[in-house]
Formats: structure tokens, sequence, C-alpha cells
């Protein structure tokens, strides 16, 4: 074949992958806002995704799981989801894909296929939606309103109602609020359109109002005068941490749930995916969504804990700075903050090793910790060095790393790593709260040191997205 005609052919594959790709995001799209059928690949989200986004995650996955998943084989999955009837759901295309290559024989029929292994869905009563109060509107609480409007779908979970803030609230300070959210120099351009109503003192998020409220203290509010009832508050100002203060959320008129996104004292730490369950919103009011360490070591910590044991060990995280540093060298109630964020690293504490036990007790006096921070806006690193009970090596303990990722109850908490020149800026944007990063795993008998980046403001508000439709009662059917 001459060189000529191959490349013809070439141009000619890539257009009929480009054209199934393009069928592929139809589908997806119109499952999503026809349906409340969220379709996600190997955890990573899809919709809204653009075609060349597709086409990489599609590689990603042939190289995961080692099975030759194509996009053809996703968009054969999908239109075969497409004809079945389902509840509001989120599925993972890419393990049935998966399944259909482990069982070849009995996939020949798509719609048959799919429905054998969604049969659990039959079981799945129907959701009622729950209406969202922000508590604050700075990096998480931009984050969480971002994804509460761009996952609304049919507004069947969780409804953004109203966001909080101090001051007063006119057409200056709305047109601020809605730039900020608008535009963001580290997460780009929110995917959806932001208005200002300043006669009813709103925003105007993908055409649904968001009431803003400005209030001194939560006793001052009544959210039922706005139309909200039995709403969920997430407060992420981080003004209040125990339980008597947060309880103040609850005096609200139609206030029925508080979620805190920092760790709590006298409430219950949660780690979406390790402790959920333990804590039954029917019992509980008030919650913590822990902190974005917390919630990216937990997650490994369990999986190492669950198969080998671990005897102690040492956390130090690399940490983007926040926004409690200095811009330039001030004054600061602690020590080394006061330097300047973006031009020094900082030694200073983090209590996330100490943490780790509210979510797994087992653990409990056996991690010290430190924490770094460094010039980088966002995305961190977690050096987790260990002593465990029994000797391990680099690929065994990989491939109980990757069995988790792979299935489980962790596959929306760790993501698998297998990319050589993986930098802090390529987890940006990465919606699970722990990467574990294979090619860093360093054995020696029972030592172990692994390394596990998160995007400390992204990852970890999903994980308070899930805590709150667990404690909203709206998770939906999943399958993964």
């Amino acid at each position: 074949m001459s060189t000529v005609t191959n490349y013809e052919n070439q141009v000619s594959s890539q257009a009929q992958v480009r054209r199934a790709t393009v069928e592929f995001i139809n589908i997806v799209n119109d499952l999503w806002y026809d349906k409340s059928i969220e379709l996600v690949l190997f955890r990573n989200q899809l919709v809204d995704k653009r075609a060349s986004e597709i086409l990489n995650l599609i590689e990603y996955a042939k190289e995961f799981v080692a099975k030759p998943i194509s996009i053809f084989d996703a968009l054969d999955i999908a239109k075969a989801i497409q004809q079945i009837e389902l509840p509001s759901s989120k599925l993972d295309i890419g393990k049935l894909a998966y399944e259909c290559h482990l069982n070849e024989n009995d996939c020949s029929d798509k719609v048959a296929f799919v429905k054998r292994q969604l049969k659990g869905a039959a079981d799945v009563s129907t959701i009622e939606p729950k209406d969202v109060v922000l508590y604050g509107f700075g990096r998480i609480g931009r984050l969480l309103a971002r994804e509460l409007m761009n996952k609304m779908g049919k507004g069947s979970q969780l409804r953004l109602r109203a966001v909080v803030t101090r001051g007063k609230i006119d057409q200056t300070v709305l047109e601020k609020r809605a730039s900020l959210l608008s535009v963001d120099s580290v997460h780009g351009d929110f995917l959806g359109t932001v208005q200002v109503d300043v006669e009813n003192k709103a925003l105007i998020i993908n055409g649904t109002t968001v009431y803003m409220i400005s209030a001194a203290q939560p006793e001052d509010i009544d959210y039922t005068a706005y139309g909200i009832n039995n709403a969920l508050v997430i407060d992420n100002t981080g003004a209040f941490r125990d339980y008597e203060a947060l309880s103040r959320h609850l005096t609200s008129k139609g206030a029925s749930k508080v979620l805190l996104t920092a760790p709590g004292k006298g409430v219950p730490n949660i780690v979406h995916g390790v402790n959920h369950e333990e804590n039954n919103p029917d019992e509980i009011d008030i919650f913590s969504a822990a902190s974005c360490t917390t919630n990216a070591i937990t997650p490994v910590l369990k999986v190492l804990e669950d198969n080998f044991g671990i005897n102690k060990g040492h956390l130090e995280t690399i940490h983007a700075y926040t926004n409690d540093q200095n811009l330039v060298d001030n004054m600061h109630s602690k020590y080394r903050r006061g330097r300047a964020a973006a031009l020094n690293m900082v030694i200073t504490e983090t209590g996330a090793g100490a943490a780790v036990a509210k979510a797994l007790p087992a653990l409990a006096g056996k991690l010290t910790s430190n924490a770094i921070r460094v010039p980088v806006p966002n995305g961190s690193l977690a050096i987790l060095s260990l002593q465990l009970h029994s000797e391990v090596t680099v690929d065994s303990v990989n491939a109980i790393m990757k069995k988790y990722a792979l299935e489980g109850d962790l596959v929306e908490q760790i993501k698998y790593s297998i990319d050589n020149e993986l930098v802090s800026s390529d987890i940006i944007g990465c919606s699970a709260p722990s990467i574990y990063d294979s090619k860093a795993t360093i054995t020696d008998g029972n030592s172990l040191v692994i390394y596990v980046w998160y995007d400390n403001e992204y990852g970890y508000s999903h994980q308070v997205m899930r805590l709150a439709k667990h404690i909203a009662k709206v998770r939906r059917f999943t399958y993964y």
C-alpha cells in the first residue's frame, strides 16, 4: 500500500471516529438533560465535553483497563441505554463497555446486555429534590455554585436557590459576584450564563433565579420568604466550626440540614466513600466534609489499611497557597504564613493526619503530619511514608490500588494515574479527591512511600457535592 493511500485511509478512519464521537456527545447530553441520566467514563465526566476531550478519555480508558475500548463501543452502549427505561442515574459507560468485552458472547444484543447489568435500577425509589443554600461565596462556594448549576439537569436532585453573603446587595456587588462566578483564573470560564437581576437582588444562572441574600448572622434569615423550604445549608465561610455555632443555621426558617466545608468539632467529619454510610441523615442534622487533604489521603489509606495493615506513618502535604496567606509580607496570626505566598515555600501545620482517624478509627495515633505551602494557586500533593504490617512490592501495591480505582466503593474517590509526565497543573479539574501516582510508588520490605495528587478546590468540591447528595437523600441509581 502506498504512503498516499495509507494516509487517505487514516484520514477517512479519523473522520468516522469524529462522527461517532459527535453522535456520542449528543446522546450523552440528551440523556442528561432529558432523562437525568449521567454517563461517565471511569469516573470522568462526559456531560458538555468536547470531541477531543472524549477521545483523550477513551485513550486513557484503553490503557487503564488494558482492553480495546473504542468510541464505537461507547456509542453502542449509549444507544442501548437510550432504549431502556431508567430512573435518575449515574452510569459508568467505561465499565459497561469493559464488561461487554469480558462477556462478548452475552453482549451481542447490547440492549439486553445493558438491561441485565442495570437490573438493580428497578428497585430504586423516586427521589425528592432538595433546596440548597450556599452560606458564603468564596473559592469553594463559587465552585459549588458552578457544579450545582451545571449538574442541575431536570432539577430532580440538588437545587441551588440562594447564596448568603455579608454586606449590601446592590447592582455593583451583583455584577462583581456574577463576574467572579463567570470567569476564574484557575478553572477557566463557567460553561453557562450568568445575568444580574437587580430588582430581585438575584443572579440568573443558566436561566434559573438564585437569590443573593445579605445577612450578618444565620438567625436573621427567613428562607421561606424566598420560597425556600427544608433547605440544606452548605457553610463554606469557615466562620462556624463547632456544633453550637453551626446549630445557629437551623434557627433560620426554611433550613433543615447543615454541611460544613471544613473540619468540624462535635459533628461527624465525613469522607464520602469511606464513612458516609455510618452517619444516617435521618438522625443527624449537621455534618462536616472534613478538609481537602483529609479527603485526598483517607481513601488510599483505607485501601492500604484494609489490605496490608498500617503500623505508623508520616504525611507531608505540598499544598497550594490559599487565601488565608498574605500576598506580600505582612502580619499574620500564624507563624510563617505572613510571608508572601507566591514567592515562598512556607512550612505550616496541618491537622489532616489526626483528622483521618475520624473517618478511619483504626489509624488513631498512627500518623504524624506537616504541610508546606508552595507558590502555585491550586493543585496539591500528599506524600505518605508508611510502615505496613506486611511486606509489599511496587507491583502489589499498584495492583490493589488499581483494583479499587476500577471497582468497589471508592471508584469516585481514587483516580489511578499511569502518566510518567504527571505534574501539578495536569490534575486541575479532576473530580476525584485522590489521584494515585502509580509511577512514583516506592517500596522496601514493609516500608512504603506513595504520592497522592489532589485538586484542593475542584476535587474537594466534588466530595462536598457527593456528601450533600447523601445528606439530602437524592443519591441516584449508580453503576460504576
